[in-house]
């Protein structure tokens, strides 16, 4: 059946029909051992470019723990899950480039972005409020279970019991606002970072890909949150584990959601 462009997307006039494929843990395997490949092979502007997201992660953390919120460094390297899906065009563009050949570069990152929808920054705004309702509420909580008294690295070990909670109630709020926003992004962005549909239609895509195999999908959030917030808490290991999480979810979204070549004309 020939898929209907949506009227919010002046970008995408025509495209290929989104014919979807089984999600299954074969196809994450095979997804993961792509992105390794591919991060490999662009291993040099992969890591500069992953770079960007570690410095800033230095000065996050690096600022909370001379504020001694030491505790809401968790509840920080989290909250770029939420933020996350806007920086994958860049990788998708560095991924392009190297599938016709040429030598990525600082403009293939660029151009990752330059060729996307103008629909992914109504996505990324939607990130972004998403980012500040979680920020908002750890603060609160923050506010409430620990308070304005300073704790340092050497107050975690042992860890007080309101510590503890604070922990634990923001990861359950973190938990729902991530689920919702892994449903409505997961194969969105893709789709419109190659332009393939609007807004709503790549949406409501993603929701029924993860809605209609919620074990390999929710394993696959659970094993990205997982591996991207250990990375950020030891830093050195995110410009290394970004990019093969990117690449993985660009080949996870190409074997799911097969023949992304854009006909359109811009």
């Amino acid at each position: 059946m020939a898929h209907h462009v949506s009227l919010d997307d002046p970008d995408c006039r025509e495209m290929t029909p989104l014919n979807t494929r089984p999600l299954s843990f074969d196809t994450l395997r095979t997804a993961l051992r792509i992105g390794w490949q591919v991060a490999n092979a662009t291993l040099g502007v992969s890591i500069a470019y992953a770079a960007i997201f570690a410095l800033g992660g230095v000065l996050i953390m690096g600022g909370l723990l001379l504020q001694g919120w030491t505790p809401f460094v968790i509840a920080g390297a989290g909250a770029f899950m939420l933020i996350g899906p806007a920086v994958l065009a860049g990788f998708f563009g560095i991924a392009q480039a190297h599938e016709v050949g040429e030598s990525p570069g600082p403009g293939a990152v660029i151009a990752g972005f330059s060729r996307a929808s103008g629909a992914l920054w109504a996505l990324a705004l939607v990130c972004g409020l998403l980012f500040m309702i979680f920020i908002t509420d750890a603060a609160i909580l923050y506010a409430y279970m620990v308070g304005a008294a300073p704790v340092g690295l050497a107050e975690l070990l042992p860890t007080a019991d309101n510590i503890l909670r604070f922990v634990r109630w923001a990861a359950v709020s973190g938990l729902i606002v991530a689920i919702l926003l892994f449903t409505i992004s997961a194969f969105s962005v893709p789709l419109l970072c190659d332009c393939r549909c609007g807004l709503v239609d790549a949406v409501m895509t993603s929701a029924r890909i993860v809605l209609c195999h919620p074990l390999p999908a929710f394993f696959w959030a659970f094993l990205l949150s997982t591996a991207v917030i250990t990375s950020i808490l030891c830093l050195p290991l995110l410009p290394l584990a970004l990019p093969w999480l990117a690449y993985a979810s660009r080949a996870l979204y190409q074997a799911v959601l097969p023949g992304r070549e854009r006909l359109a004309a811009f």
